[in-house]
């Protein structure tokens, strides 16, 4: 039976959690980026057979290899802390939530680490059409690896192809294509990634904009912005697309999540948008979240209180949701109790549970308001990531007009804010995280394991003190690797057409 663990203990290995998940998406973003960047430049050296697009390749490879090796490090103990902090939840889903993650150690990340070294030492020996294929491979290898990764995480806000099982107390896979191709993961996956593009995008561009302003490596600069700004222009389309896509999923599967994020106490049809408090489009959040300019959209009360969708569907109040999910923990409870003793009477139980297994997971709130995440931080986080990815996009899309024009020198103003592309690409990725991660508290798992089911019956000063020396590890190793890229930055070789 999962027990309740004290609030000081879940808030820290909360605090710990993301505290490594936000160091590790710092790296991997600009991975994914970086790969597509190198293996598009390293094409057009393979086609034009020009020796300057081969030394274009190698410096934002060496880059990519300092990032790549740093990102590796804090990827490993964000896993290693689903088994430490969160030993609930590792034992209650554990059988679905290891497969994605088994699979990305075994296959993805061990094709990414086979053919980076052949991508890294292989130029003098072998084929230039193998050295690509490595190039591509490598990226795909870490494009496969966030792949099963995002389908854990997705599964963990809309869980899908899974049954409870009493005996066991364990949910349990019976449909793995479920959990696999779930639109949650096929969208997360998509916007992820075309995030990471943005991300790598941003990156070459502002290094590129600092040589400019600068005035050296012009041709090394000109010729990532020429690849990286039309990048980060389609890339940002997709963002923006499967953004839209992930907005509809949110309202129909994480309703309080999209509240959130507008700030809506009160929800309903032709529903505004919310720009800033006080300024608001009308109908937009309903166009957004349903494409239906008069659908409903309910509020935070609403999901609290429960409301009937104009379709006629019935949505219980969070007290109603609480209540079955006490009659199913104690059906659950009294299954194990008589299971071996009174079969009759374990078979009733098991049917109660059944009934009420949707809302297990309410069982173990303390009140409705838990069930309210951090509206302040969620709110603003969502216009830091929108804002964020309009600026961008302006940005690429003025960087291509003016590197099209041969007027990319011209204006340093417009270099600058190349410059700046790189905190905002940053700031806008971690900002749709902490929407995405702390708009669904207080689950664990959506609608069926809370955190304070999910963590470890730790002491409170034991999560502190890891807290503080992965705190003061990350920091050391951000730092270490911010240090080695702009050296590497400043003494880049003057590389010339």
């Amino acid at each position: 039976m999962l027990q309740l663990i004290e609030s000081g203990v879940i808030d820290w290995s909360r605090a710990q959690f993301a505290l490594t998940a936000c160091y590790h998406w710092l790296f991997v973003p600009l991975t994914l980026g970086l790969a597509l960047i190198m293996g598009i430049m390293e094409t057009i050296y393979f086609i034009k057979k020009d020796e300057f697009w081969k030394q274009c390749t190698q410096f934002w490879m060496k880059l990519f290899g300092i990032n790549f090796a740093v990102g590796v490090a804090t990827g490993l103990i964000l896993e290693f802390e689903f088994g430490t902090n969160w030993s609930n939840y590792s034992w209650f889903v554990g059988d679905i939530f290891g497969a994605p993650l088994a699979i990305e150690g075994i296959v993805a990340f061990f094709m990414e680490s086979t053919f980076i070294a052949v991508m890294f030492f292989g130029w003098k020996k072998v084929r230039p059409g193998f050295h690509l294929a490595a190039t591509w491979l490598t990226g795909l290898g870490a494009t496969l690896s966030a792949w099963w990764i995002l389908v854990a995480n997705a599964w963990m806000q809309d869980p899908v192809g899974m049954e409870f099982n009493p005996e066991t107390v364990r949910n349990e896979m019976v449909d793995f294509a479920a959990v696999a191709l779930s639109p949650s993961a096929v969208m997360k996956f998509l916007h992820t990634i075309s995030c990471g593009w943005v991300t790598g995008a941003a990156f070459v561009v502002g290094v590129s904009c600092w040589f400019l302003l600068r005035r050296r490596n012009r041709d090394l600069a000109v010729a990532g912005i020429k690849v990286a700004a039309v990048v980060g222009v389609l890339a940002s389309l997709v963002v923006m697309g499967t953004g839209d896509q992930s907005g509809v999923q949110i309202a129909k599967q994480q309703p309080m999540k999209l509240a959130a994020a507008e700030g809506l106490e009160q929800g309903g049809a032709g529903a505004p948008f919310s720009i800033v408090p006080g300024v608001e489009m009308p109908n937009m959040l309903s166009i957004l979240a349903t494409h239906d300019i008069n659908g409903f959209v309910p509020g935070i009360h609403d999901i609290l209180n429960g409301y009937t969708t104009p379709d006629g569907t019935v949505h219980p109040s969070a007290a109603e949701k609480m209540e079955r999910g006490r009659n199913a923990i104690a059906a659950f409870s009294r299954f194990r109790e008589v299971r071996n003793t009174d079969p009759g009477e374990a078979a009733k139980a098991r049917e109660e549970l059944s009934q009420d297994m949707e809302y297990f997971g309410y069982g173990y709130l303390e009140s409705a308001e838990q069930l309210v995440p951090n509206v302040p931080l969620v709110y603003w986080s969502f216009r830091i990531m929108v804002g964020g990815g309009g600026f961008m996009i302006l940005v690429f899309l003025t960087l291509v007009w003016l590197q099209r024009r041969g007027r990319i020198e011209e204006s340093r103003p417009m270099l600058w804010l190349g410059v700046l592309t790189v905190p905002a690409a940053y700031l806008a990725g971690q900002a749709g995280w902490v929407v995405a991660e702390v708009g669904r508290q207080p689950w664990a798992i959506q609608d069926l394991l809370p955190v304070n089911a999910a963590v470890s019956g730790l002491a409170t000063a034991d999560v502190v003190t890891t807290f503080i020396l992965f705190a003061v590890l990350f920091t050391l190793l951000l730092v270490a690797e911010i240090r080695i890229m702009c050296r590497a930055i400043s003494n880049a070789p003057e590389i010339t057409k």
